[in-house]
């Protein structure tokens, strides 16, 4: 037990010795990405062998590590998810991918014991080899704030975070700074919350801590319910003491003693990470009652969602908090008045609790020298889709589409060519090669009708047709529609059934102009943001590929050849030998002809499967 600063800063200064005292180390990256590819088999090879060739090793913070002694350690997501398993070999910062359980007992006997670099496991890129991490292109053009921690320490051991100075800035906020002084810091840096609209962090702070009702709450939204975005879940399995050191800040900064995070029920590793966080800073007397014996007390609560998107919209998610169904309100009165239980509240997203240590620790003018004017610092995004380095990165603010995409990125997969990214999940919007030189900032995007939302990414080639990709989202947001407001209920459930009639071949030349009605109608009329921006991605594909939505509808034809029940199938008489194969393995009975004569297919009974095009011996069959 921690009973006041000077024992935690004693306690820091000796384990950040015993961090760096452990020079050699073997960092298996245990991220979701790397672990569904073999990670955890790559790390018990590595504790077997090192066993079996009687090498020195440990698994855990020494107090007294061996200089020549090897420390094996899972970290958390290094962020090159596509390359995984990643493991980095220190104190040179080699990072060696796609690692196997053969590989391991070269890298002990080359690595660990000759001190070489295996090539062969190494980024190369155009006959390049890339053996430090911070030279791989993936890596370089990246500014790790939020996610510094994330591929360094162990996040089970509360040891490691305070031994890279974790829990400093609460440290500071406790004793140094006033309350006035913690919110004119935070609006100072510029700090805009990293889970949708990018709302000034500051002001909200200033909003509730002005607020005379009490108790106050300091929410942490880490519900992230975006298809593939994992940013907020890496902070949380990765560096749960990150953002719970940043919710306490806040705490402090507003005059509340109680928090609440809000985490979804799938993500079973997170929930267990932030419990095991909290119970040992707890045990510590970081949390709890008389934080390291100051008068200010901080009690932390994890709440499981259900998966409900709408959950993310704020009055939502502190009614399912509540224990009552999550669905949104009218406003005003807006959170900082009346949020959890009625009361004054702060609802940051986990990366926006994830900035406010550095941001304590640093000055406001540090995190403004990062980014662009009037919005500060870095941002997290997944990364995903039709790209060759998929994964999770951080960057600047203002950070082009282009840099992300090609340099980060590494460019579209199987030579494929750009199309379009969507940004900011089922409600946000897409942008397209002419938006590639667009500053990645929340008002760039603004101008463009998109928006940065958690920060999801999501790459497609010239291979992708738009209105499915519009037909997806907006059947995401119709099923997570609450049902409370008749807009988003009905209005999302009939474009849905627009969209549906247009890649099914069935469309009709006033459904684009509909289409727009509806989202207008829809746009000014719903309750909450969810509803609001539902209708966005179809709008934006609209604005940005109208021809193929014409070609849809107009020519019965999906430009990029995605769409099931446009596509045709035609049998080449030159080529076809009549051997029967396709029409016996035709489900439909769509096949018809005679034995050693051109066999034909009905259209109308076709179901577009392709089995056909698989069974033909002959290459006689064809999609058109």
């Amino acid at each position: 037990m921690i009973n006041n600063r000077e024992e935690l800063d004693i306690l820091r200064q000796t384990l950040s010795k015993q961090f760096e005292a452990q020079k050699k180390q073997i960092i298996i990256c245990a991220g979701a990405g790397c672990v569904s590819k073999g990670a955890i088999k790559v790390y018990d090879k590595f504790i077997q062998l090192m066993k079996d060739k009687n090498v020195d090793f440990t698994i855990k913070l020494e107090e007294e590590p061996h200089s020549d002694q090897v420390r094996i350690k899972q970290s958390g997501c290094h962020g090159f998810c596509e390359m995984g398993p990643l493991v980095r070999i220190e104190p040179q910062g080699w990072l060696y991918m796609k690692v196997t359980p053969d590989d391991v007992e070269e890298i002990i006997d080359s690595t660990l014991v000759k001190g070489d670099c295996i090539d062969r496991l190494a980024y190369s890129q155009d006959g390049v080899i890339y053996r430090e991490q911070k030279e791989v292109p993936f890596y370089k053009k990246q500014t790790r704030l939020a996610l510094d921690n994330c591929d360094k320490i162990d996040a089970t051991d509360i040891r490691e975070f305070i031994a890279r100075g974790g829990y400093m800035a609460l440290e500071k906020a406790l004793f140094d700074m006033t309350s006035e002084g913690i919110v004119a810091q935070i609006t100072e840096s510029g700090l805009r919350g990293r889970g949708g609209g990018g709302f000034p962090t500051g002001k909200k702070w200033s909003q509730v801590a002005r607020q005379k009702s009490t108790p106050k709450y300091i929410v942490c939204n880490g519900d992230e319910g975006d298809p593939g975005a994992f940013m907020d879940r890496s902070v949380m399995e990765d560096d749960p003491h990150r953002m719970i050191e940043g919710m306490m800040i806040a705490g402090i900064a507003c005059g509340a003693s109680e928090g609440y995070i809000y985490v979804r029920a799938e993500y079973p590793k997170a929930v267990a990470r932030l419990t095991m966080a909290i119970k040992q800073a707890t045990e510590m007397g970081i949390l709890g009652d008389n934080v390291l014996g100051s008068s200010f007390s901080f009690h932390l609560h994890i709440n499981k969602g259900a998966g409900a998107f709408v959950c993310g919209e704020g009055s939502a998610l502190t009614s399912s908090i509540e224990g009552k169904r999550g669905m949104p309100r009218t406003k005003p009165p807006r959170t900082v008045e009346h949020g959890l239980f009625n009361q004054p509240t702060v609802l940051n997203n986990v990366e926006t609790f994830a900035n406010v240590s550095n941001i304590i620790n640093n000055g406001a003018d540090w995190y403004k020298s990062i980014g662009t004017e009037n919005n500060s610092g870095t941002k997290t995004f997944a990364l995903t889709g039709n790209i060759k380095n998929a994964g999770l990165i951080e960057v600047p603010m203002g950070t082009t589409l282009r840099e992300v995409i090609f340099d980060i990125g590494g460019g579209i997969a199987n030579g494929g060519k750009f199309k379009a990214v969507q940004i900011g999940g089922p409600s946000g919007g897409c942008l397209t090669e002419k938006h590639l030189d667009l500053p990645l900032d929340f008002d760039s995007l603004k101008k463009v009708g998109a928006i940065i939302g958690s920060g999801g990414l999501v790459v497609m080639d010239d291979k992708t047709c738009m209105v499915e990709v519009a037909r997806f989202f907006m059947n995401f947001t119709q099923n997570e529609s609450c049902g409370k407001c008749v807009p988003c209920r009905e209005g999302t459930k009939r474009m849905l059934e627009i969209l549906e009639r247009i890649v099914d071949g069935k469309g009709q030349e006033e459904d684009i102009d509909l289409l727009l009605e509806l989202a207008d109608t829809i746009s000014n009329t719903a309750l909450c943001g969810l509803g609001k921006t539902a209708p966005s991605p179809v709008v934006s594909t609209i604005m940005n590929f109208r021809d193929e939505y014409e070609a849809h509808i107009k020519e019965k034809r999906c430009p990029a050849g995605a769409c099931r029940q446009l596509k045709h199938y035609v049998i080449n008489k030159d080529l076809c030998r009549g051997c029967t194969k396709c029409a016996r393995n035709c489900p439909a009975n769509a096949i018809t002809g005679e034995v050693r004569k051109p066999f034909t297919i009905d259209l109308d009974k076709c179901i577009k499967c392709g089995i056909c095009i698989t069974n033909c011996a002959f290459n006689a069959i064809s999609e058109v």
